[in-house]
C-alpha cells in the first residue's frame, strides 16, 4: 500500500537544500559536442530521499559529480544551503566537499589497514576536531549502523554489506548537509541490499537528504522520489509509490 501522501507532507514545510537551475555538461567528441546534461533544474528538500535512475549514457552519474563538485558544470549553477557551489574556487573545492557533502560509492572505498574506527574517524582528520571527539563521533555513527560490535575489524573481516555500512557511517562523519549514494546496493546480494535501504530510508526520516544513483529499480521505488534522467536530461520527476 503506497504511503505516498505522507512522503510528501514530511517534507511538505521542510527548505531546499539543493537547488539545480539549468545545469548543462557539454564534451566534444573530436569536433562533436556530446550533451551530457542538457539544461537540468530540480530541487531536493531537507530529509528528501531521492533517486536518480536511466539508462547508461543518461546523464546521472555526470549529475553526481556536478552536485558533489567533482567536476564543473558547462553552464548552470548548483546551489546548496543557497551557496552557489559552482562558483567555487579550486582551492575551495575540498572543504565544501568536506563540510557539506557525503560520498557512498558502490565499491566502499575503504581504507584496507584501517578499522571500521579509523576508516570514520579519518573524514574528521582535516575538521579541527579533536581526536577524542573524533572518535566518540565515529563510535556513535557505527552504533547507529548497527556495527557497534565490529569496530575493530578492518574491510577484510567484513561482508560487503558490513563495508557498506561502515561507508555510510564514514558519509556522515562531518554531518553532510547531502548524502550522495552512488549505486550503494550494486556490490552486495538481495538481502544486503534491503539493509542498506533500510538504513538510508532511516536517516531521511531523521532529517538526511540523500540522492541515490541506481539501476535498481527496487532500490528507487523505496525513495521518496524518482528522477528518470535520458539524453541528459529529465525524463520524468515523480513520486514513488512505494515507500
Amino acid at each position: 500500500m503506497s504511503n505516498n501522501g505522507s512522503n510528501k507532507n514530511r517534507i511538505a514545510n521542510c527548505e531546499p537544500v539543493l537547488r539545480i537551475r539549468n545545469l548543462r555538461k557539454t564534451y566534444m567528441q573530436g569536433k562533436i559536442p556530446v550533451h551530457a546534461l542538457d539544461d537540468v533544474s530540480f530541487d531536493v528538500k531537507k530529509g528528501e530521499f531521492l533517486s536518480i535512475v536511466g539508462p547508461s549514457g543518461s546523464g546521472k552519474s555526470t549529475l553526481l559529480s556536478m552536485i558533489g563538485l567533482l567536476d564543473r558544470p558547462t553552464g548552470g549553477s548548483v546551489f546548496i544551503d543557497d551557496v552557489e557551489i559552482t562558483r567555487a574556487k579550486e582551492s575551495e573545492a575540498p572543504r565544501i566537499r568536506r563540510e557539506k557533502i557525503g560520498f557512498v560509492f558502490q565499491h566502499f572505498n575503504l581504507l584496507s589497514t584501517l578499522n571500521a574506527m579509523e576508516n570514520v574517524d579519518i573524514a574528521m582528520r582535516f575538521t579541527g576536531v579533536s581526536k577524542n571527539k573524533r572518535k566518540e563521533r565515529a563510535f556513535e555513527l557505527l552504533i547507529q549502523v548497527g556495527l557497534g560490535d565490529r569496530v575493530k575489524h578492518k574491510p577484510s573481516e567484513l561482508s560487503g554489506g558490513q563495508q557498506q555500512r561502515v561507508a555510510i557511517a564514514r558519509a556522515l562523519a562531518n554531518e553532510p548537509a547531502i548524502l550522495l549514494a552512488d549505486e550503494p546496493t550494486g556490490a552486495v546480494d538481495t538481502k544486503t541490499r534491503e539493509v542498506i535501504v533500510e538504513l538510508l530510508k532511516g536517516l531521511s526520516e531523521k532529517g538526511q537528504t540523500i540522492i541515490v544513483v541506481t539501476h535498481d529499480m527496487d532500490v528507487a521505488r523505496q525513495t521518496d522520489r524518482i528522477i528518470t534522467m535520458r539524453d541528459g536530461a529529465i525524463a520524468s520527476d515523480t513520486w514513488s509509490e512505494m515507500k
